[in-house]
């Protein structure tokens, strides 16, 4: 069996010409058979031959049936949700991804579909999919509080209630977790972050091994309009081929710095996967292959957060993730902005709750950084 980054470098082969790199189709129409028959393309917006390569190399490296590249992340979330019919009820993990919580509470609603927040999922049982509940929608390690719950187990009680999982795995990438082996049944990802990896191109991807969700997803593409561009395509199937590499160098990044975080006296709390609780760890152990890159911390009582953050020069105070620079930023007014006050307190996103997303560079640089930041505060 081959290894994830020889899946991601040779998922494509065009062998036209001895090319080791596919060429990128423009065309946003394509010559059809005058018998009547159609041919492999039409229309662009209905798929495309680069497209369809990096949707390949994307199933392949997500060990998935069908992928589906979307503009950006929030698209391929709202495909998923939108598979959801009136009368229907959303379970949405909380805390979500602001985009995620934005679409069900401000679009869903219009569709005549209900949304129920859980914070906790590991007291869900049976009861709580008495009332029409169709999917559940969710992230582990969670959005921005990096909790963690078993997706095993929550696919066989959703499965067992005739309810869809989907699963962003936005944080952990299929490098580190494979949703869609433990029971989801859609994964979900803002390729923009991780994926993309510079910061520099805005993608999403849906993933799955059922043929009729997948028939969904790509309907979603054709009807909306939701669709990445042949370019961006291409610029992400070459950027995947390094996402391993990126990741390594993160991962070992961010362990460095959270050790160091969970020693300062200027540092009340650092939030990790896994990092809650001895039963969150053997759960983060058991169905992801590492703790990802991104965490957030609380500074003491007494800190200046505003000092800390005008001190830090090598961390951008910025929305986003997964790129090879270091971000920082408050998502109680940034990421989670969208967030009802109600729901900011009751699922931890407190206004002094700082997320880390942690880049390739020196692990020195940053630490030193954050000290002499952290120094000011």
């Amino acid at each position: 069996m081959t290894g994830f980054t020889t899946n991601a470098i040779h998922a494509v082969s065009n062998n036209e010409y001895e090319a080791i790199m596919p060429p990128i189709h423009l065309a946003t129409t394509f010559g059809q058979p005058t018998d009547g028959t159609a041919g492999p393309y039409e229309y662009q917006r209905g798929g495309s031959p680069t497209r369809s390569d990096l949707e390949q190399a994307l199933a392949t490296i997500e060990d998935a049936k069908h992928a589906f590249a979307y503009p950006s992340g929030m698209g391929a979330s709202a495909a998923a949700m939108g598979i959801l019919n009136s009368g229907e009820n959303l379970i949405l993990g909380m805390p979500s991804y602001g985009g995620n919580y934005r679409f069900a509470t401000v679009e869903l609603p219009k569709r005549g579909v209900g949304v129920r927040f859980v914070g906790d999922f590991s007291t869900l049982s049976d009861d709580d999919f008495a009332d029409n509940v169709k999917m559940v929608f969710w992230e582990s390690p969670t959005n921005p509080t990096l909790q963690v719950s078993d997706i095993a187990q929550i696919a066989e009680i959703a499965h067992r209630n005739g309810a869809l999982l989907v699963v962003d795995n936005t944080f952990m990438t299929p490098y580190l977790q494979r949703p869609l082996d433990l029971g989801a049944d859609i994964t979900v990802q803002s390729a923009t972050k991780y994926l993309g990896g510079h910061g520099d191109l805005l993608a999403g991807v849906a993933a799955t091994n059922n043929d009729e969700l997948a028939t969904e997803l790509w309907r979603a593409q054709l009807i909306n309009g939701s669709v990445l561009s042949p370019i961006d395509s291409y610029r992400l199937l070459q950027n995947i081929k390094t996402l391993a590499l990126r990741l390594d160098r993160q991962q070992e990044n961010a362990q460095k710095i959270i050790e160091f975080l969970q020693d300062h006296p200027k540092v009340q709390q650092v939030l990790y996967a896994g990092g809650a609780s001895d039963e969150q760890a053997e759960i983060q152990a058991r169905q992801a292959r590492g703790n990802g890159a991104v965490f957030s911390i609380k500074l003491i009582d007494t800190a200046n957060i505003k000092a800390f953050l005008d001190a830090l020069t090598i961390f951008d105070f910025a929305v986003s993730l997964g790129g090879i620079e270091s971000l920082i930023c408050l998502p109680a007014t940034m990421t989670q902005e969208a967030y009802t006050q109600e729901h900011l307190d009751e699922f931890g996103v407190d206004a002094n709750l700082i997320r880390l997303a942690i880049g390739i560079e020196d692990a020195e640089d940053l630490i030193a950084n954050l000290d002499q930041a952290l120094a000011a505060a």
